[in-house]
C-alpha cells in the first residue's frame, strides 16, 4: 500500500498527520452541544377554526372536510389528522422529515385561502401556525406561598415569572399549571335583568364602548402641541358598578350594580395544582426546537437564582422536576464506559502482545479515529449526545482491530528474522488490501441507515456517520501511523514472559489443535450446509419468539398517571376523584421511592374537566432499589379502585412518543359502524390477553343540552338565532369584553351569570330576551331544551372518519405482539368499507421495523457486491457472507437468554454484527488466495490461512467482546438501551467466532473448488502481453505492475 510504504520512509509525516487529527478533533469536540438525543425538527402545522355555536356535525361537514381536501394536495404530506367539537375545527398536519416548513406553511395558507371561499360567510378566519419544538416540558419549577391566595399568586407567576423565564435564551414557551386568570369579574344576576328590561347585549355593549381610552386629537398653538386624551375612567369594581347600562324610560339610569354583581377575582377557580399536597402553581419551561436542553436548563436554574432575591416574602421558588437531570446522568454512564471499554480493550491487546511499547501502537488507533470523527461531527452539525457516544462505544472494538492486524503480521515477519523495517514493508504490504476491504465493508454497511424516513432515521444518520468516520480514520492510522511505529517500537526480541508468554503458547497449542480438526472437518465438508441450515432454522425461531418492540423501556427517574373520569362529568365530582388518588399516593413520600408528587385537574391545566394528571418523580436511582417498570406494575394494583376515575399509569417513552404505544385507528365512513368496530375489537383483545387500559377518542355517550329554536315563533316576535346564542354563551359560558389596568398590568373583564343557578333545563328556558317591540320574553318561548347523548368530537386520521385505540400491551406481550393480533382480527373482522393505519410510538415502531429490514437486506446485498469487486470474484464473498447468519443467531440468542426485546438498539447491534463478523472471514480468504497464488494446494492454502489468522481473529473479537462487557452490567440513567446493543456483541461475536472458524474454511474449501486461482485474469494477461513482446518487441502498455500484488 502506498500510504503505509510512505510512512515507513517519512515516519515523522506519519506521526504529525495523526497529531493534526488528534488536536481538531480536540478543537471541534469542545465546540460540539451536547443533548440527550440527536436535534429532530419535528415537522407538523396546525390549522385551527372557530365558528361559534357551530354543532360537531355541522364543523365537520361545513369546515373540517373542506378545508382537509385543500390541504391534501400538499406534497411531503406524512398524515394529516383532525378533531370536529362544537364551534372549533383543529386540522395537525405531520410531513416527512426533511420538508421546508417555511414552504409547507406557504403552502398550507394558500390552500386554507382557497377553502375560505367555500366556508360560511360569518366563520372566523383559520389560523395557520407552525408547531415548534416537539412541545415536551423540560424543567418544572414549583411557585408556592403561604401568606396570599392563589390569584395574587397566579398574578405574580404571570406578571413577573412568566416574562422573565420566556426571555432566557432557547426557551421556547413557559407553561403555567394551576394558575388562576385575575379578571374584573362581572356577576349577571338574570332576576333582576328580567325585571329591569336589560339584555346580555345591553350590558356587553356598555362595557365595550364606555371603558375605552382613545386619542381625541389635539390642539396647536406657536410653541405648543397639546394632544386631547379621553382618560379610561372605569378602573376598579367601583367605579364598574355605576357604569351606566341604559335608561328605563322613566328619567332613571339603569347601572351595572343594579343587574350584576362585580368584583376582582379569578375567572374560574376549578383548576386546581398541589405538589406533595400544598396548593401550588407549577411553572413548565419549553425549549425551542434547536435548542440544547441542558443550556436551557442551566440557564434557567441561573435565572431562578437571581429571581429568588426579589421573592416577595413567603413565596417559595424551586425546581420540581428537570428531565435534563436524566439525559446529563445517562451521558455521564456513557463517558464511563466509553474509559471502561478503552481500559479493557487495551488490558486485552497487553495479554496478547505481552509488551506496552508494542500494545501501544493499536492502543493509540483509539483515541486518534474516535476523537477524529468529531471533525465529521462538527462539520455536519452534529452533537455529543447518548446515540454518538454509543457509536463511539461499539466502534472501540472496531478501531483496533486494523492495527491489531497491522502489528501482529509485522511482529510475524520479524519473528521469521527479517530486518524491523523490511518486515514493516513487507507485513504492511500483505495486509493492507485486507483492512481497506474491511473498513469499506464496514462503511458501507452502515450508510444505508441514512435512508431511514422519520423520527428514527434522523436518530441514527449521526450514529451511522460517526461509526463510519471512526473506522475511516482507524484504518488510515492502521495505514500510516501504525506502521511508522513499528520501526521504532518493533525489535528483533527474545521469547516473551509471563503471562503473554503463557498466551502465546496457548495459542500455538491452539493452532496445532485447530489445524488437526481442520484437516478432519475438510474431509467431511458434506456436514457443512447442514450445520448452516440448522443454525439458520434457530435464527428465525429465534427472531419469531423474542418480543419486538420500539425501543426498551428505560427508567427515567419518573411516571406519570393519566386520570380520566365519567363522559360528562363536572370539574367538582372530578376532584373528588382526583383527592381520593391524591389520598392514595401522599403515603409513599419519605419511603425511599418517591421523590415528590404533582396532581392537576384539569390535566395539566389543558384538558377537559373530566381529566387529571400525575406526576410522580422517584428518588435518585442509586437511592431507591425498585425501578420504574417495577413500581408501574405496584400502582396499576394499588390504584384500580378508584371511584369514577380510569388510570393510565406510563413512563416517558422513545423520542417523540409518550402515553400509550398502542395507537391503533380504524377509519371507515359511518362513526356508528367504526365505533362498534373497536367496542369490540377493545373487549376481545381484552379478553384475549394482548392488552391493557384500553380507550378510544369517541363516545356517543357525552351528556349534552340540545336547543330546538321555533324559528316561526321567534321570527313573530323578532328574535334571532344570533340573540338565543349570544345569551346563552355569555350566561353560561362567559365572555371577555374590553379590560382593565391595575398597576400597570391590564386584565379582562369578564361577564357570566352565577354557575350555581344553572342545575337543569327549566334554569336554562327560565332566561329571557328582548324583543323587537322591548318586550321580555323567556328563552323557553322560542326554544325547546331537551337532554341526549351526543359526540363531543368527531375525529379524522387522513381525511376519514376514524377512532383511535389508545392502549398498553398486557405485561406478558410485546408491542409487536399486540399489534399483529390486532391486524389479525381486523383482517378478519372488519367490513371491507373499513380500513387500518397506526399512529403514534405504534406507527414509529412498524416504520421503523420494516425500514430496519430493508436497511439490512441492503446492507447484506452491498457488502456481497463490494466483496465480489475487492475479489474480483463471485463466489469468494459467498463463504466471507455465510458468517452472517452466525453472528445474527448469537445476537437474538443473547437477547433470548436475557430476556430482552428486538427494538432498534438491539437491530443496529445486529447490523454491526455483519460488518464484525465480515471482518474476520476477510481475513482468512483474503490470505488464503494469496497463497493459493503460489500454490494450486487449495486445501493446504485453506488450512494454513486459518491457522495463521487465528491470533488476529481471537484478538479482534476479544477485544470487541470485552468491549461490550460494560455495556451488558451498565447501570444507571439509560442502561437499558446500552444493554440492548452490549448484549447482540457479546453474544453474537462470541458464538460467531468460535463457528466461523469452523464452517468458514470448510464453505471457502467447498465453493473455491470451482474457481480459478485468484489473480488469473493478471497472469493471464501478463503471459498475453510477454508472447507480443517476445514476438513483436516491448509493448507501449505499462505492465511492470501486472500480476504483482499491492
Amino acid at each position: 500500500m502506498i500510504l503505509s510504504e510512505v510512512s515507513i520512509k517519512r515516519p515523522i509525516f506519519a506521526s504529525v498527520m495523526s497529531l493534526l487529527l488528534l488536536i481538531f478533533g480536540l478543537v471541534c469536540f469542545f465546540r460540539l452541544p451536547v443533548r440527550e438525543l440527536p436535534n429532530i425538527d419535528y415537522p407538523s402545522l396546525t390549522i385551527v377554526t372557530t365558528y361559534s355555536g357551530a354543532s360537531p356535525e355541522v364543523i365537520e361537514s361545513k369546515v373540517t372536510r373542506i378545508i382537509e381536501n385543500e390541504l391534501s394536495g400538499i406534497s411531503g404530506i406524512n398524515k394529516i389528522t383532525s378533531n370536529s367539537r362544537s364551534g372549533r375545527s383543529w386540522i395537525s398536519m405531520e410531513f416527512k422529515t426533511g420538508k421546508n416548513m417555511l414552504e409547507a406553511v406557504s403552502d398550507a395558507r394558500d390552500a386554507v385561502s382557497r377553502a375560505r371561499k367555500k366556508l360560511p360567510d360569518d366563520i372566523d378566519e383559520p389560523m395557520v401556525s407552525r408547531d415548534s419544538g416537539d412541545g415536551e416540558v423540560v424543567l418544572w419549577l414549583n411557585l408556592s406561598s403561604s401568606v396570599v391566595d392563589r390569584v395574587k399568586l397566579s398574578d405574580y407567576a404571570t406578571n413577573v415569572l412568566e416574562k422573565n423565564l420566556s426571555l432566557v435564551d432557547g426557551v421556547s414557551q413557559i407553561e403555567l399549571v394551576g394558575a388562576l386568570e385575575k379578571v374584573m369579574y362581572v356577576r349577571l344576576i338574570p332576576q333582576k335583568m328580567a325585571v329591569m328590561g336589560v339584555t346580555v347585549e345591553d350590558i356587553k355593549r356598555a362595557i365595550g364602548y364606555e371603558n375605552i381610552e382613545l386619542p381625541s386629537g389635539e390642539i396647536r398653538n406657536q410653541d405648543m402641541v397639546f394632544p386631547v386624551q379621553i382618560k379610561r375612567v372605569y378602573i376598579d369594581n367601583k367605579t364598574f358598578e355605576l357604569l351606566p347600562i341604559r335608561h328605563d324610560g322613566m328619567d332613571k339610569t339603569i347601572r351595572l350594580r343594579d343587574v350584576a354583581t362585580v368584583e376582582v377575582k379569578a375567572k374560574n377557580e376549578e383548576s386546581i395544582y398541589h405538589r406533595n399536597g400544598i396548593s401550588s402553581i407549577g411553572i413548565g419551561v419549553i425549549p425551542q426546537s434547536n435548542a440544547n436542553p441542558l443550556d436551557v436548563s442551566k440557564n434557567i436554574r441561573k435565572k431562578v437564582e437571581e429571581l429568588k432575591q426579589y421573592l416577595p416574602e413567603g413565596f417559595v421558588l424551586d425546581t420540581d422536576f428537570d428531565s435534563t437531570v436524566y439525559i446529563q446522568n445517562s451521558i455521564t454512564e456513557v463517558y464511563e464506559t466509553l474509559a471502561i471499554t478503552v481500559f479493557l480493550v487495551i488490558v486485552v491487546l497487553y495479554l496478547f502482545i505481552g509488551s506496552w511499547n508494542t500494545t501501544l501502537i493499536p492502543a493509540l488507533t483509539v483515541p486518534i479515529s474516535l476523537i477524529s470523527s468529531f471533525i465529521g461531527a462538527y462539520f455536519f452539525g452534529f452533537s455529543i449526545n447518548i446515540i454518538t457516544l454509543l457509536s463511539l462505544i461499539l466502534a472501540i472494538g472496531l478501531v483496533v482491530d486494523d492495527a491489531i492486524v497491522m502489528v501482529e503480521n509485522i511482529s510475524f515477519h520479524i519473528k521469521k528474522g527479517e530486518g524491523v523495517l523490511a518486515a514493516c514493508w513487507r507485513g504492511s504490504g500483505e495486509v493492507g488490501f485486507a483492512i481497506v476491504s474491511t473498513s469499506v465493508v464496514l462503511i458501507i454497511i452502515f450508510l444505508p441507515l441514512v435512508f431511514i424516513q422519520g423520527v428514527t432515521g434522523k436518530m441514527f444518520i449521526e450514529f451511522a456517520v460517526l461509526l463510519s468516520l471512526a473506522v475511516f480514520f482507524s484504518s488510515f492510522v492502521a495505514l500510516t501511523l501504525s506502521p511508522a511505529l513499528c520501526g521504532f517500537v518493533l525489535k528483533k526480541k527474545k521469547e516473551g514472559r509471563g503471562i503473554s508468554n503463557l498466551i502465546d503458547r496457548v495459542i500455538r497449542a491452539l493452532e496445532n489443535v485447530y489445524e488437526r480438526f481442520l484437516r478432519q472437518m475438510l474431509r467431511r465438508v458434506y456436514l457443512y450446509p447442514s450445520i448452516l441450515l440448522a443454525i439458520i432454522g434457530f435464527m428465525v425461531i429465534f427472531y419469531q419468539v423474542i418480543p419486538h418492540q420500539l425501543s426498551p423501556s428505560e427508567d427515567r427517574g419518573v411516571v406519570y398517571i393519566y386520570a380520566l373520569g365519567e363522559e360528562g362529568a363536572s370539574i367538582h365530582r372530578m376532584k373528588r376523584s382526583m383527592t381520593a388518588l391524591e389520598d392514595e399516593l401522599l403515603p409513599m413520600l419519605g419511603q425511599g421511592i418517591v421523590k415528590s408528587l404533582s396532581f392537576s385537574t384539569p390535566s395539566l391545566g389543558q384538558g377537559s374537566d373530566q381529566s387529571g394528571f400525575v406526576v410522580i418523580q422517584l428518588e435518585d436511582w442509586n437511592r431507591r432499589s425498585v425501578s420504574s417498570t417495577e413500581f408501574i406494575k405496584f400502582l396499576n394494583k394499588k390504584l384500580k379502585n378508584i371511584a369514577d376515575l380510569k388510570v393510565y399509569i406510563y413512563q416517558p417513552g422513545f423520542k417523540g412518543t409518550s402515553g400509550s404505544p398502542i395507537k391503533y385507528v380504524i377509519k371507515g365512513n359511518s362513526f356508528e359502524q367504526i365505533n362498534d368496530s373497536v367496542l369490540k375489537l377493545i373487549k376481545d383483545a381484552n379478553e384475549a390477553g394482548y392488552i391493557i387500559n384500553a380507550d378510544s377518542n369517541f363516545s356517543e355517550r357525552t351528556p349534552e343540552i340540545e336547543a330546538v329554536i321555533d324559528y316561526d315563533r321567534a321570527a313573530v316576535l323578532g328574535v334571532t338565532m344570533t340573540d338565543i346564542s349570544n345569551a346563552l354563551q355569555t350566561y353560561l359560558g362567559g365572555s371577555t369584553q374590553t379590560s382593565f389596568v391595575e398597576n400597570d398590568s391590564e386584565y379582562n373583564v369578564y361577564i357570566r351569570a352565577e354557575e350555581k343557578l344553572f342545575r337543569d333545563i327549566t334554569d336554562i328556558a327560565s332566561l329571557n330576551i328582548r324583543t323587537d317591540s322591548g318586550q321580555m320574553v323567556s328563552l323557553g318561548s322560542v326554544a325547546e331544551f331537551k337532554l341526549v347523548a351526543k359526540a363531543r368530537k368527531l375525529p379524522h386520521f387522513d381525511r376519514q372518519k376514524a377512532i383511535t385505540i389508545s392502549a398498553h400491551p398486557a405485561a406478558d406481550k410485546s408491542l409487536g405482539e399486540a399489534l399483529d393480533w390486532m391486524d389479525a382480527w381486523c383482517a378478519k373482522n372488519l367490513d371491507k368499507s373499513m380500513s387500518v393505519a397506526l399512529n403514534g410510538e405504534s406507527r414509529n415502531f412498524r416504520d421503523s421495523e420494516n425500514e430496519m429490514m430493508i436497511v439490512f437486506l441492503l446492507s447484506v446485498l452491498v457488502t456481497y457486491l463490494v466483496l465480489a469487486a475487492q475479489f474480483e470474484s463471485l463466489v469468494h464473498p459467498v463463504a466471507i457472507m455465510i458468517t452472517i447468519p452466525l453472528g445474527i443467531f448469537g445476537g437474538l440468542l443473547g437477547l433470548w437468554i436475557m430476556k430482552l426485546s428486538l427494538n432498534i438498539y438491539s437491530e443496529i447491534g445486529l447490523l454491526l454484527l455483519v460488518g464484525m463478523v465480515t471482518k474476520n472471514g476477510i481475513l482468512i480468504v483474503e490470505f488464503a488466495n494469496q497463497l493459493r497464488k503460489g500454490s494450486p494446494d487449495l486445501i493446504t492454502a485453506t488450512i494454513k490461512a486459518s491457522v495463521r489468522r487465528i491470533k488476529p481473529i481471537l484478538m479482534t473479537s476479544l477485544t470487541a467482546i470485552i468491549g461490550a462487557v460494560p455495556l451488558i452490567t451498565a447501570t444507571g440513567s439509560g442502561f437499558e438501551s446500552r444493554r440492548a446493543v452490549g448484549t447482540v456483541i457479546f453474544f453474537g461475536m462470541s458464538i460467531a467466532t468460535v463457528v466461523t472458524l469452523v464452517v468458514l474454511p470448510g464453505f471457502y474449501y467447498l465453493l473455491a473448488r470451482y474457481t480459478k486461482n485468484p489473480g488469473y485474469h493478471q497472469e493471464r494477461l501478463h503471459n498475453e502481453l510477454s508472447e507480443i513482446e517476445n514476438k513483436d518487441g516491448p509493448v507501449t502498455h505499462e505492465v511492470d505492475h501486472v500480476g504483482t500484488k499491492s
